[in-house]
Formats: C-alpha cells, sequence, structure tokens
C-alpha cells in the first residue's frame, strides 16, 4: 500500500463555477483519488476555495455583502456543489483559514531570513476617481502581446502572459471604470524567484515523466525574455493574510496583504492542517514534512494550464527557499480548456453550463462520464449539446445500462431473482474472460498514469466486450435447448455487472454503488483477477432488478438546454 497526497487547483471563492473549471482539476484529481482507494492505497485528497484578493472584494462589493460574510456564504455553496458531484475530497478547506494565515507568515518569514525577500519601492497606479491605489485585478486593458480587450493588471486570460498594470494599453479602474489613472509611489515585498531560477530549472529537468503542457509552460516562463523575474508578494488591499504582523522583519507594510498568488498554494499545506483540526485526521505533518514521513509520499497536483505557472515555478520556489523540509510534488497533471458550444464558457456573461445549474438538469454521472471522457488533455476540447447526447445515450444508456437490464430482466423471468446454478465455462467465456484480464490491465496502467480520456474508452471497451458476449450467445436462444448452458452464461453476465461496477466507480460512483447494491455486492474489492471476480456471484445468490441505470436524452431535452444555456444566467 503506497500513500498518496492529492490536491486539486482551488477554485476562486467568487461564484459558482462552470463545466470547463470543474474537468481542469477537481474531476480528474477525485477520479484517480477514487481509484487509488480502490486499489487498496492510502489516500489523502485536499481541495480548498481560494479567498483572498480582487475577485473576493470584487465579488462581495457587486453582492452587497461584506467579504467575509460573503467568501463564508459561497465556501457553504462551493462545497454543496463539490458534494453534488461527489467529488470525494478528505477535507475541503479556506485559504482565509486561521491555519493559512499563519502558515503564509511563516512561509514569509523563513524566506525573509534567507535573503530572498527585498523590500521595492514602486510607482504603481493610483485611481483618482477611488481614492485608493488598485491591485493588478482591479485593472483591465488591452493586453500588449494578443490585444484582448479585458486582460488584467497581472496576467491575460487569453494568452497567459504575466503582466504589470503598467504594461496595459488604455488601463481602467475595475471598480469605477475611470481612466484618470496615475503612477504613485507606494512600498511592496517581493519574492527574489531569480535567485532560484537555476534550482527551479534542475528541478524541472529531473521530472522527465511530466506532461508536456506542463513542462513547455514552466520552461517558457523560465527562459522567455528575460527570464524568470522577482515577482511582488503584497498588494494594497485589506482583505488577505497581512503583511505586517508580529515578528514579521519589516515595517511599513500595514494596510497591506500578501498576493492571493502567494497564500492560496500554501493552503494545500494549511488545508491539512485544517482536515486534523477538524478531527478528521491525526497528523498532517507525515503528508507534508521530509523529516515526519512525506518522504514516501507521491505528490500530485491537478489544475489547467493557467495555474501551470505559480505551481511549477512561484510556489516551488516558495517551498525551495524557505529551507524547511516541505515535501514537492511528483507530478503535476494539467489541462487544456474546454470551450463551449462554438465559443468560450465566460463565467462573466453566463454562457455555458454551471455546475449547479447541470446538477439541476441531470445526475452527476451524465457529466462526470462526459467530461472525463472528453477531458482536454492533449489539446482543447468543445463541449456540444449533440456530442453530450450521443456520448450519454451511446456509453452510458446503450452500452451499460442496455446490458445491465436485459441480463437483470431475462434472469428474474427465467429462473428467478438469484444467481442460477448449472453448467461450466466453455471456449467462449473463457477467451472473454482473457480478453477482459488484458483490458483490465490496460485500463489500470492507463488509470494509474492518468491518462483521462483513455482509461474511459478502455472501460468502454470493457463494457463493450460483456454486451458482445452477451449477444452472441443469448442465453434466451440457448435455453430454449440447453438450460444448463444458459443458465452459466446468465450467471457470468450477472458477474459481468458486479465487475462492471467496481471497475467503475471511479468514473460513475451513483451507478456502481446502485448495481452493487442491486447485486447486493456492497464493498465488493477491485479484482485482482477477472476469472476469479466473474465467478464471485455464486449460484443461489439473490439480487434485484435494478432501475434504468440510465435514461437517454431526448431531442427535446437537448434542443431545450442548448436554448436555456446559450446566454446570460437567469
Amino acid at each position: 500500500m503506497a500513500r498518496h497526497l492529492i490536491t486539486s487547483a482551488i477554485p476562486y471563492i467568487n461564484g459558482i463555477k462552470h463545466l470547463g473549471n470543474l474537468v481542469g482539476s477537481q474531476l480528474p484529481a477525485d477520479l484517480y483519488a477514487r481509484y487509488l482507494r480502490a486499489r487498496g492505497h492510502e489516500v489523502l485528497f485536499l481541495c480548498a476555495t481560494d479567498e483572498h484578493g480582487t475577485p473576493a472584494e470584487l465579488a462581495a462589493a457587486k453582492a452587497g455583502k461584506p467579504v467575509a460574510e460573503y467568501c463564508a456564504e459561497m465556501h457553504a455553496v462551493q462545497a454543496r456543489i463539490a458534494d453534488g458531484f461527489r467529488l470525494s475530497f478528505d477535507h475541503f478547506g479556506r485559504s482565509s483559514s486561521p491555519q493559512n494565515r499563519a502558515l503564509t507568515q511563516s512561509f514569509a518569514v523563513a524566506l525573509a531570513k534567507a535573503g530572498l525577500i527585498r523590500e521595492v519601492t514602486e510607482k504603481q497606479m493610483y485611481s483618482v476617481a477611488d481614492a485608493r491605489f488598485l491591485p493588478d485585478r482591479y485593472i483591465e486593458g488591452t493586453c500588449p502581446n494578443c490585444g484582448f480587450d479585458s486582460a488584467r493588471g497581472d496576467q491575460c486570460d487569453n494568452c497567459t502572459k504575466q503582466l504589470d498594470p503598467t504594461d496595459l494599453i488604455n488601463p481602467r479602474s475595475v471598480i469605477s471604470g475611470s481612466t484618470d489613472l496615475e503612477l504613485r509611489e507606494t512600498k511592496h515585498l517581493y519574492l527574489r524567484q531569480s535567485a532560484l531560477k537555476d534550482e527551479l530549472a534542475a528541478w524541472i529537468d529531473s521530472k522527465s515523466d511530466w506532461p508536456i503542457l506542463t513542462t513547455s509552460i514552466a520552461k517558457k516562463w523560465l527562459n522567455d525574455g528575460d527570464g524568470l523575474q522577482d515577482r511582488g508578494i503584497t498588494r494594497d488591499l485589506h482583505w488577505g493574510v497581512p503583511a505586517q504582523f508580529e515578528g514579521a522583519p519589516w515595517t511599513g507594510m500595514e494596510g497591506k496583504v500578501f498576493y492571493v498568488w502567494f497564500d492560496a498554494p500554501i493552503e494545500y499545506i494549511a488545508c491539512a492542517q485544517e482536515w486534523v483540526d477538524a478531527g478528521k485526521g491525526d497528523d498532517w505533518e507525515r503528508w507534508w514534512r521530509t523529516d515526519k514521513g512525506a518522504d514516501d509520499v507521491t505528490y500530485t497536483q491537478f489544475m489547467g494550464k493557467d495555474n501551470v505557472p505559480f505551481h511549477t515555478l512561484s510556489f516551488p520556489a516558495t517551498i525551495l527557499g524557505s529551507n524547511e523540509p516541505w515535501k514537492l510534488v511528483d507530478y503535476i497533471k494539467s489541462f487544456n480548456y474546454l470551450n463551449y458550444d462554438g465559443g468560450q464558457f465566460s463565467t462573466s456573461r453566463g454562457r455555458g453550463v454551471f455546475m449547479d445549474q447541470a446538477l439541476e438538469i441531470l445526475p452527476p454521472d451524465y457529466w462526470r462520464w462526459w467530461l472525463l471522457s472528453h477531458a482536454p488533455e492533449t489539446s482543447d476540447a468543445e463541449f456540444t449539446w449533440e456530442n453530450f447526447q450521443a456520448s450519454v445515450n451511446k456509453d452510458l444508456a446503450d452500452v451499460l445500462g442496455n446490458f445491465v437490464s436485459r441480463i437483470t430482466k431475462f434472469c428474474r423471468a427465467k429462473f428467478g431473482e438469484t444467481v442460477p446454478d448449472g453448467g461450466v465455462w466453455g471456449e467462449q467465456e473463457l477467451t472473454l474472460v482473457n480478453a477482459l484480464a488484458t483490458r483490465l490491465a490496460a485500463y489500470e496502467t492507463l488509470m494509474a498514469d492518468k491518462e483521462v480520456r483513455k482509461a474511459a474508452g478502455e472501460l468502454r471497451a470493457i463494457w463493450v466486450l460483456g454486451n458482445e458476449y452477451l449477444q452472441s450467445a443469448a442465453p434466451w436462444t440457448t435455453i430454449k435447448t440447453d438450460t444448463d448452458r444458459a443458465a452459466m452464461q446468465t450467471r457470468l453476465g450477472l458477474n459481468l455487472i458486479r465487475f462492471y461496477a467496481v471497475l467503475s466507480q471511479p468514473f460513475i460512483p451513483d451507478a456502481a454503488a446502485e448495481l452493487l447494491t442491486a447485486m447486493r455486492a456492497e464493498g465488493a474489492p477491485w479484482p485482482e483477477d477477472a476469472g476469479v471476480a466473474l465467478a464471485a456471484l455464486a449460484p443461489g445468490h439473490g439480487f434485484a432488478v435494478p432501475e434504468v441505470t440510465f435514461a437517454k436524452i431526448a431531442d427535446e431535452q437537448r434542443e431545450d438546454w442548448q436554448t436555456r444555456f446559450a446566454g446570460l444566467r437567469g
């Protein structure tokens, strides 16, 4: 049994996320966590809400609520939706927690002692109309790199280029829309990332098994232009981890907080402390500190490609620069973007399907299957309602659901609701079992390698094998001349349901649980041997014919949803 630490990129607190956000981090992380648990490994799966910084302040102001109150409410909303999608976090924390505040400040002190924080007096945008300095995300304008007209002062969402507010063309205040901006002097703390460039480059080079998407983005940031730059880690905001605190090795930082991208990744560690403090675990340090046993932990992060620079450079710089024995990530699984029906998902315009809306119209397994089987791993992917309908109807209803319905109803009609006795496997059955054993091994390899789409394809191929066998064996025909052989074929079919349910749990946990309950096989273990697993339900074992596992999506439903989710949220 191995130990696996898994973290998903933590979602911003500002509102409910769309399906593109879900498939880019939390959902594949959950798939991997569920698979590892099913194989008997010890897993700690952590996520949280990212509650500091400009997005939280702006969203709270728009909602007319104090920012702390807004964040508490939205954390509860996001936690409920995560549960709705069956995301199996061991803990879903908050970056505004006392644990994260203390740990962030501790890291800052350690970095300062290592000579990696410098004070910089700089000129920053000041909005005359708003009578305040504007943090980078309070400024929008045109990206000088790609021409995108809604680039933020820290990064362009269109081309992912890192920016400073002064880089923007025609900058404006997000608060008031005013263009009456001027540069004024202010003082901030900078993390000397450039001093760690060689160490970071060597570390990234050592990760030869990382996805090309991950390493290419990291190396681009390391080497393009002037290379890795020092990064400001404080902002002129009120909501966040205070940059001036007891024991701080600097002065003059009153009224400033740490930059959200400094404290947010530290929440991964603090989240484990929250997990223990909530009474769910008994030792968080054995997962995070190499001097406390974390050397034998494999740490995997899941995220969208826009988060890669911070997780391959800034957060590792924080950990390495602290000179403290913290666990570094072993593998970063990054994803491209999921687009929506000919365009982009848009939170601001409400375009696309948001997580709460998805759960209102269909159970989570429908969404989990489509998103994971179409995960944007090697390139951007696109959600279309036609593709979604076809995938649900063909994969879930026709292949898996139809198999379950046919064999259970046939058995009930001819043998009753118990596994029938009689007959032994012949050449056809042995061929099937061997094929399933080969597919199972391939499926396990793909799941271990976090090849999400390919693993979904292999699982579907396993379902198809059962359908092909059932169609060929045709126990409804066999029973006319050979009752024992028909009983054997039926018994194998019922065992296939149990087999499928266990293998399918990481993808479609609700349906898998329902099938295991129907087969009275709750808690069935992962099959170590296909042949043994396919004889697990012995003659006389009772079962129930399950309800329809997956209902087909009708054209009328698809057309209604296409119209409903084309524009602004109501």
